[in-house]
């Protein structure tokens, strides 16, 4: 259902990380809330053209599937170059959604056997962090840098970059996830001021705890949502142009408190049980 004023009526949209999950959910709930045309970016090309072809049945001349690796800047720029020809020169919105999620020992402790033998965790390299940073920040850095190339002679547009509430939330054993997602907020919000009177909004977007292959043969917590209502979340604060879209009921109550020095001891009473019960091989949030 549309909940959106038929805001993204005839918009059209690029979404990177769209071959499954909540990328490929918001391509499915733009396209039900009458997109106009809609472009799957995704490095596994299998799955990017099985989903390409039954969108392609279901909305005829408006979905286009782009194979792109994000974490290189000229096969993002190559991606948008072929959208923007795709939509005729008008491109609206981009969803910066392509990333992974994240996790291992910052360096050993007497914990490691543990955690690599029940969470299946490593202590990260610095190849490790390169990578982490590669698509989960600089994929998204690059995106915005292509969207904003079209967006401002066109005269606005917006972008999405999806973070996660790990951005405030310092759950032990994903220092490199936490790190990437708070640069990303930053990044998205910093923008956000600076693009204002160029017309184009900048929005960061938790898909909140969501049911999505993002948490490995660990599986998601209990009470996790469906990547369906992750998107139509997601969508409603960029229609409504929030500066931080909130994608579920923890990210809500979280965000406001996460630097709030009146509950620091609550605070480290929280993560501080979450760190010791994840060394005891459950993961926990």
């Amino acid at each position: 259902m549309d909940n959106n004023k038929g805001y993204f009526l005839g918009k059209n949209a690029v979404v990177t990380g769209a071959a499954s999950g909540v990328g490929l959910a918001l391509c499915e709930e733009l396209l039900s809330q009458g997109a106009g045309k809609v472009v799957l970016a995704d490095i596994n090309e299998e799955n990017l053209r099985t989903h390409e072809k039954r969108l392609k049945n279901q909305y005829p001349g408006q979905v286009k599937g782009i194979r792109c690796d994000v974490t290189k800047e000229n096969e993002v720029q190559q991606m948008i170059a072929g959208a923007v020809e795709f939509m005729d020169g008008r491109f609206d919105l981009l969803i910066n959604n392509a990333g992974l999620g994240l996790a291992g020992m910052f360096a050993p402790t007497g914990a490691s056997k543990t955690l690599i033998e029940k969470l299946n965790m490593h202590v990260l390299t610095n190849e490790d962090w390169e990578k982490a940073f590669a698509i989960n920040f600089y994929g998204a850095l690059y995106g915005c840098r292509a969207a904003i190339k079209v967006m401002v002679p066109q005269g606005g547009g917006q972008v999405v970059n999806i973070i996660s509430g790990i951005a405030w939330s310092p759950m032990a054993y994903q220092s490199m996830y936490a790190a990437t997602k708070a640069a990303l907020n930053m990044l998205t919000l910093t923008l956000r001021y600076e693009y204002w009177d160029e017309g184009i909004k900048f929005n960061s977007a938790t898909p909140g705890t969501t049911l999505t292959a993002i948490w490995g043969d660990i599986g998601a917590p209990e009470g996790a949502q469906t990547a369906e209502e992750s998107a139509r979340k997601v969508l409603k604060g960029a229609a409504e142009n929030q500066r931080l879209i909130l994608g579920d009921k923890g990210d809500e109550e979280g965000a406001p408190h996460c630097f709030d020095p009146a509950i620091q001891d609550g605070l480290d009473s929280y993560f501080i049980n979450v760190a010791r019960v994840r060394r005891g091989g459950k993961l926990v949030i």
